[in-house]
């Protein structure tokens, strides 16, 4: 594992203009360019924003700096030991422009970014994104070990997110435990009411989940259901994350959970996934294809 730390340049060298931030992007364009295709817009007009946020975001990306490094060797260290794993990968420590706030690269071992202003300073909340984080890469380890045939995978699929993401809140709750059950999904404080809602709605989420997957793009239901930027159903985003997580506790439950975690190798996996959400809701397990 290579820690890539771009965010001591960005301390130290920090102007408030737009050309230090090309400047700090142009240093490390291999980075940047995987944070602004998929992860934040790069646009003048987000440049401009970020500047202005940065002021009051200073002093706490400076407290997840001095925190970050230790914390991934340990969490790196819990999963060496749980699970066998080893981690052949680069992680990105950036300063971004408020968008993800930490996500795995589009590789089969996955790199791993995460951007500091979005990060919670405190160290349990810290501890549990890396845990997260770390656990796709987990995921896609052991699966890749059990034999996995990487190529058969429909990546666009709700139900391998659902997966993916599911998995990865299991990880983070074995590797830091004892957490309010909120901070597995938030990474903060502010999570008990998004929560709270889930799971008193539960059924009306899956059901509208359900329709949804039976009807709409998979790009719509990733905008809806698992982006920050979703939510317009029930004014509440990411609850596919939820729905992740009560989809990968069953395949525990109905598996274990070692071949829980490599369960996407099989190849009725999709259609297996469609049968619990199918049981979940009462919809027709048939009409459970995306059109």
């Amino acid at each position: 594992m290579k820690i890539i730390d771009t965010v001591s340049f960005f301390l130290k060298n920090y102007q408030p203009t737009i050309s230090f931030l090309k400047e700090y992007y142009k240093r490390y364009p291999s980075v940047f360019h995987e944070y602004f295709s998929y992860h934040c817009k790069d646009t003048q007009e987000r440049h401009d924003l970020s500047i202005k946020r940065y002021q009051d975001s200073w002093s706490s990306i400076q407290c997840v700096h001095d925190s970050i490094n230790p914390l991934i060797q340990e969490v790196v260290q819990k999963y060496e030991e749980e699970y066998g794993v080893q981690f052949p990968v680069e992680v990105n420590l950036i300063v971004g422009g408020y968008g993800s706030n930490a996500y795995t690269h589009r590789q089969i071992i996955p790199n791993v970014t995460f951007a500091l202003e979005k990060l919670s300073p405190e160290r349990e909340h810290l501890k549990t994104i890396v845990a997260h984080e770390f656990g796709h890469a987990t995921q896609n380890i052991l699966t890749d070990k059990a034999g996995m045939k990487w190529e058969r995978v429909n990546w666009n699929s709700p139900m391998t997110w659902l997966n993916q993401e599911g998995a990865a809140t299991h990880f983070s709750r074995r590797i830091v435990g004892s957490l309010h059950p909120s901070v597995y999904f938030s990474f903060d404080n502010h999570g008990c009411e998004w929560l709270e809602f889930a799971q008193k709605h539960e059924d009306e989420i899956l059901l509208a989940f359900a329709k949804d997957y039976n009807s709409f793009s998979a790009q719509s239901i990733f905008s809806e259901w698992f982006s920050i930027n979703g939510g317009k159903k029930f004014g509440h985003s990411r609850l596919g994350y939820y729905i992740a997580d009560l989809f990968f506790q069953n395949q525990v439950k109905k598996l274990g959970e070692g071949d829980a975690i490599t369960a996407w190798n099989d190849d009725n996996f999709i259609r297996n996934a469609e049968s619990w959400l199918s049981q979940k809701t009462g919809l027709n397990k048939n009409s459970m294809e995306l059109l």
